[in-house]
């Protein structure tokens, strides 16, 4: 009976269905949008750092601040390949990334000056660090010995492409570490903190300054998606345990501390604005609903008189409404997934409105298209058209049956 009163009248129908589809389709390809934004500002915030799940050993945990190179992973190697090939990984790992932090003493004759090296694997930096997009003058790291250099050390080193770097070092016998680069590039950020203060070798340069054979200070492991780090990172402890690796500490980036442990809190605010569109699309059902009692107050009557119950009453406007509501939730909610697929291959690219914004960042970002974000999306459009439908159904539940058919 409900269906049938739905097709009573098409037009308001199809018009109700249609706002509500509407704000559906918003709400669906928003929380695909935002999602996707999220996981780029999480990247884009963690990948010259910590990653989405860090591990390093305990004593380096406890003096990360310092950069110890004497706090190391001995069989980094085996450990990433390890993280790689568990089963509880698969199909979320997108990269995993041995890296070391260390801080050195540059030299080009002269003139010295202190700075920060991060070494690791050249092709997989350039997903992280991504200082391959801001060489000025000579290339990116491709062969053994080569330096990138950030154009504050090489104007206050006097460095071209080409020339000699010499770097001193402690290494993690604690002896003195001493190693010369050839200058292959030189890096333009416009940030002070990576031009003037950053360099970047390879991993294997790296370990032979150091003395660290097969180690690593960190393993930085990237997932596709960065709400699942707290889940796993768990679980990476627990397999790198029975693998043998003793002393390791595993941390997901909301423990990292900082401004950026409080993105989670952008997710929740996020889930409440899509419930406001959900109920302000929503909310032309109670205006139909209403219109639709007013207009059935004789029918209405009738049913009470010939003996239908109240509550079958207030079930039938109720379940009218939520029809209403789930026809609009579930084509609304079709069309946005369509768009978040879309966009989840095509992404959208802000190169262009971040072009005087130097820092190496990940410009483009791809909507995630999550079916069980899309299921739940239809529970919420089925739910508050329910809620909104309640009030109307009520009334007309209430009414006197004598009161209605005189009235109509």
């Amino acid at each position: 009976m409900a269906l049938r009163n739905l097709g009573r009248n098409k037009r308001r129908t199809i018009l109700s269905g249609l706002s509500v589809a509407i704000a559906m389709m918003a709400v669906m390809f928003m929380n695909g949008f935002v999602n996707g934004l999220m996981d780029n500002l999480v990247r884009n915030a963690l990948k010259n750092d910590l990653g989405h799940i860090n591990v390093t050993t305990e004593e380096y945990r406890a003096k990360e601040k310092f950069m110890p190179v004497t706090d190391y992973i001995r069989d980094a190697d085996k450990v990433a390949s390890t993280i790689e090939s568990m089963p509880g990984l698969k199909g979320k790992v997108t990269l995993v990334e041995e890296r070391i932090r260390f801080g050195v003493l540059l030299s080009s004759g002269p003139k010295t000056k202190q700075a920060i090296c991060i070494a690791g694997d050249p092709e997989k930096e350039k997903s992280l660090l991504m200082l391959d997009r801001n060489v000025r003058d000579g290339a990116y790291l491709s062969a053994p010995g080569d330096a990138l250099i950030g154009a504050g050390v090489a104007k206050d080193l006097g460095l071209k492409v080409g020339d000699t770097l010499r770097v001193v070092t402690q290494r993690a016998d604690y002896g003195l570490g001493f190693k010369k680069f050839r200058v292959s590039g030189i890096f333009l950020t416009n940030v002070n903190s990576l031009d003037g203060s950053l360099f970047q070798v390879s991993l294997a340069d790296a370990r032979d300054l150091l003395g660290m054979d097969g180690g690593a200070s960190q393993i930085i492991v990237m997932l596709n998606n960065h709400k699942l780090s707290q889940k796993d990172a768990p679980l990476v402890a627990a397999d790198l345990r029975k693998a043998g690796f003793a002393g390791l500490s595993v941390q997901p980036w909301q423990d990292g501390g900082g401004v950026v442990s409080l993105l989670p809190l952008v997710d929740v605010i996020y889930n409440w604005i899509y419930v406001i569109v959900a109920f302000l699309g929503a909310f032309v059902i109670a205006n139909v609903m209403m219109m639709v009692i007013l207009e059935r107050k004789k029918e209405i009557g009738m049913l009470k008189a010939m003996g239908m119950p109240r509550r079958e009453i207030l079930y039938l406007f109720l379940l009218e409404g939520s029809m209403l509501g789930a026809i609009g939730s579930a084509v609304g909610v079709a069309l946005g997934y369509a768009l978040d697929l879309l966009f989840s291959v095509v992404g959208i690219d802000f190169s262009s409105a971040m072009a005087s914004f130097s820092w190496p960042l990940d410009n483009t970002i791809y909507a995630a298209a999550d079916p069980l974000a899309a299921l739940a999306l239809f529970a919420l459009g089925v739910v508050v058209a329910a809620i909104i439908a309640f009030l109307p159904s009520r009334s007309a539940a209430r009414m006197d049956p004598i009161e209605a058919i005189r009235s109509a």
